[in-house]
């Protein structure tokens, strides 16, 4: 009885680390993804607006930025004015 005690503690232990694996694995994978263009907010700021208007919006962080209108891979976004715009990629 204390075999299969054992052979039965030592399959759920396996499982259990089988699944603690593959959460971690999958946590890793979602970090290392980054989001990929300007973030929504900075779209939005220049929804309305024209390339070189100033404008002021707020980031997801709660950060107010002073940013001008540019377009960077054919997008009308808000960028920082302490910032260069990437070069557009074709």
């Amino acid at each position: 009885m204390t075999t299969k005690l054992i052979k039965r503690l030592s399959s759920i232990a396996f499982f259990a680390f089988c699944v603690s694996l593959s959460s971690g694995v999958l946590a890793e994978k979602q970090r290392g993804e980054r989001r990929k263009g300007p973030p929504p907010e900075a779209i939005e700021a220049c929804e309305s607006l024209q390339e070189g208007d100033t404008v002021s919006f707020e980031t997801r962080r709660g950060d107010s930025i002073d940013a001008q209108c540019m377009f960077v891979d054919d997008i009308l976004v808000a960028v920082p004015k302490d910032r260069q715009p990437r070069e557009q990629t074709q």
